[in-house]
């Protein structure tokens, strides 16, 4: 089905030797292939050359062949290609081409020419497989990132491509809404399609998968059978930089507690999206001082619109803070905060990797900037445009200029969403090490490992609404493990 002989890539302009060496792999029909490995490995890089953006959209030297159905790459056209091929990518905003959800889902069925009637058939059985009913005829930029996600993965699953690339493609997704994925390539499988997924997340597709493919530098480094893989040690798969092949793994980590001496109270807090119904209704909220509060909920339940009016993003967001006896307008206290968005593309504005940390402060001191670009394994790209880095790479510049920023609170949306378990670990220590600097931290997020590494505190939205908020002691510990289902 998919043959790669001796394939080498360079991209243009690339500061790096080679972004692929040496690859040969060959993917049967009906195959699903899980490739793994650390931010920056290539893996990305060889889903491009599979669903063919290499070389017709991103240009560099290629040498050796990629067939696709015994046919070479290069010499079929993309659009003959995205017919087989159908691509998820990291940031589901890079491959929307519509305002509305559904419109989105019959785009690549009506490229195809396709009847209206049988066009229909596929909207209502991929909606239906997706169970995403609730998200139909709604506008794609009032969704959350899961929600998007899940609108991207149906829109290629309308088109019925024999073959399904998808890069990062839980990055963003809850609990339930990974079950659903998996349940979906589950699907796919069994209609005898092949599948390649790039994922730090190992555990949902541990069922799936046929083959595991490790890379390193560019480079194949392991094959393992999901068998094979299992009977490793936890110890033996962070040896690799790799996430835990099993959640049940992470129910034993140590946690750092922190001791707080006051909060921030958050009062009154409403806000509603032009044209919908009330988004967010919190009469209270305490977020602890030098403490980390980790926000959970389901995709769409209001936990990124939650960040944006804390930061003051949303200008019609009503809602005063009490701390220290004071009490002041939600405008002005959105002044001690700085957020590092769910997408860092937009978020990066500058030439270089080190301007991008020191952009918005008057702090000219660069030398702690380097500091934190080492801790985060980020000197050597600190010349980069930051657009040319990987997607785990841009996360850890704007968690870079963050921790630069100076702010008493900060704001992170996914932080550790296109991060490996190395940069992972790094990140959890950082943020500890901000705790101990006296910052408040309220961390959205869908990672229950990164969790228990870094939070104290647990904010359960629903619905736009506090369902509870309680301290991660060993009751509490226990509540969140019942929503992660790891008990």
């Amino acid at each position: 089905m998919i043959q790669i002989e001796n394939v080498t890539f360079t991209y243009n302009n690339s500061e790096e030797k080679g972004n692929l060496k040496n690859i040969n792999l060959s993917i049967n029909q009906g195959e699903v292939v899980l490739l793994c490995g650390e931010s920056g490995c290539g893996k990305t890089t060889l889903t491009r050359l599979i669903n063919g953006l290499i070389p017709w959209y991103y240009e560099g030297e290629l040498t050796g062949s990629v067939k696709v159905a015994d046919k070479e790459i290069r010499e079929q056209p993309l659009h003959t290609l995205s017919q087989q091929i159908g691509s998820v990518f990291q940031n589901p905003r890079s491959q929307f081409f519509n305002v509305d959800t559904t419109s989105e889902i019959a785009f690549s069925c009506e490229n195809q020419g396709l009847p209206e009637t049988e066009i229909q058939r596929r909207i209502r059985q991929t909606v239906s497989l997706f169970h995403i009913g609730n998200l139909m005829d709604r506008n794609i930029f009032h969704l959350s990132g899961g929600e998007k996600q899940k609108i991207a993965c149906a829109s290629v699953s309308a088109g019925e491509p024999e073959i399904y690339v998808l890069d990062e493609p839980s990055s963003n997704l809850d609990v339930t809404a990974i079950d659903d994925l998996r349940d979906i390539i589950s699907c796919w499988k069994a209609a005898g399609k092949t599948v390649i997924v790039a994922e730090h997340r190992l555990y949902y597709l541990m069922e799936l998968a046929d083959r595991i493919i490790h890379m390193r530098h560019g480079e194949i480094c392991h094959e393992w059978t999901s068998e094979a893989f299992l009977k490793m040690s936890q110890a033996e798969v962070e040896k690799f930089g790799l996430r835990p092949a099993s959640l049940k793994q992470i129910c034993g980590i140590h946690r750092f507690g922190a001791h707080s001496s006051g909060s921030y109270k958050v009062r009154h807090l409403a806000f509603a999206y032009k044209g919908e119904k009330q988004s967010l209704n919190i009469p209270n909220l305490s977020l602890p001082h030098s403490a980390a509060a980790a926000v959970i909920g389901k995709n769409g339940a209001g936990k990124s619109t939650l960040l944006r009016c804390l930061c003051g993003l949303e200008k019609k967001c009503s809602s005063e803070v009490e701390t220290d006896n004071k009490t002041y307008p939600l405008r002005k206290w959105a002044k001690k905060c700085y957020l590092v968005m769910q997408d860092v593309n937009h978020q990066l504005f500058t030439e270089s990797v080190l301007d991008e940390v020191v952009l918005g402060t008057d702090s000219t001191d660069m030398e702690k900037a380097e500091n934190i670009l080492n801790q985060l394994d980020l000197l050597p790209f600190k010349e980069r445009h930051p657009m040319s880095l990987s997607g785990g790479q841009k996360q850890r510049v704007a968690i870079a200029g963050a921790i630069f920023s100076g702010k008493d609170i900060l704001l992170f949306d996914e932080p550790t969403s296109g991060l490996d378990f190395r940069h992972m670990e790094q990140v959890a220590g950082l943020m500890q090490q901000l705790k101990r600097q006296g910052k408040t931290l309220l961390i959205v997020t869908h990672d229950p490992e990164f969790i228990l590494k870094t939070c104290d505190n647990i904010i359960h939205i629903d619905n736009g609404s506090l369902t509870e908020q309680y301290s991660l002691d060993r009751a509490g510990i226990a509540k969140l493990l019942d929503f992660f289902e790891l008990r």
